[in-house]
């Protein structure tokens, strides 16, 4: 009862308890995660949604240009919510709100391979030349698209893989997209994907080391993760590669 008095008296140290639910009202406003957000801010943020933004774009790009702080798991909030009542604002989401399941261990598959754990801390995003590849793979594993993405630029290069997942036709096509690099080239980072068996071919002849992430730790080589999630918003998954 004495907190409450203290809490909530007036100016000239009484109580009033109308004064004391207004107050009690403002103070739960300032919680964290009790505050609302206004409608106008939550089409703002959903507008740029199905003009295809990630929820992170959206909350960078309102919190730098328009100071408006709004979190992407709130946006995420607003998507799940409007899926649950029949909308298709998840469908402009890269992964369409779902999670992929796990493969299968390949790395027993992949010989003299190096760790990422071996990989030099200075591969960090912060300079020029550290890589990271994948593969995207068409329906009923017929095509394959190599990717590959330098971590500090994100900039993007992609190629069709006639040969579909052979590991070596793949050494091929990687040596021929990074010759250009070759003098900035530092690393290289890949999964354990059996496309990758012969990195070695890589190694030698771009003169870089290729480093393999841990067993389903695809977020260790997230800059082209990322990638590939904007790659599948404009070529969905059940997409045929040969009509792009």
């Amino acid at each position: 009862m004495y907190r409450e008095l203290e809490r909530n008296k007036n100016k000239r140290g009484r109580y009033s308890w109308r004064l004391a639910d207004e107050m009690a009202r403002e103070r739960k406003e300032r919680l964290p995660g009790n505050r609302s957000t206004p409608e106008w801010i939550k089409r703002k943020a959903l507008d740029l949604i199905r003009d295809d933004w990630s929820p992170k774009q959206v909350s960078g790009h309102l919190k730098k240009h328009e100071n408006i702080d709004i979190s992407h798991e709130t946006i995420y909030k607003w998507i799940r919510k409007d899926k649950q009542d029949g909308g298709e604002l998840y469908k402009h989401c890269r992964h369409k709100l779902k999670h992929r399941k796990r493969p299968v261990d390949s790395t027993t598959n992949i010989p003299n391979r190096t760790s990422i754990r071996e990989r030099p801390e200075d591969a960090d995003g912060s300079r020029f030349g550290d890589f990271e590849m994948d593969t995207i793979i068409g329906p009923n594993y017929s095509e394959a698209i190599l990717t590959i993405t330098e971590r500090k630029t994100n900039y993007l290069l992609i190629r069709k893989l006639p040969e579909g997942r052979n590991s070596g036709e793949i050494a091929k096509e990687v040596f021929k997209t990074l010759l250009p690099f070759k003098d900035i080239l530092k690393t290289i980072t890949t999964d354990n994907g059996s496309e990758f068996a012969a990195h070695e071919l890589i190694t030698e002849g771009l003169e870089v080391p290729v480093y393999f992430t841990d067993p389903y730790c695809s977020w260790q080589k997230g800059a082209i993760e990322n990638g590939n999630k904007l790659i599948r918003q404009y070529i969905p998954k059940r997409a045929l590669f040969k009509d792009y």
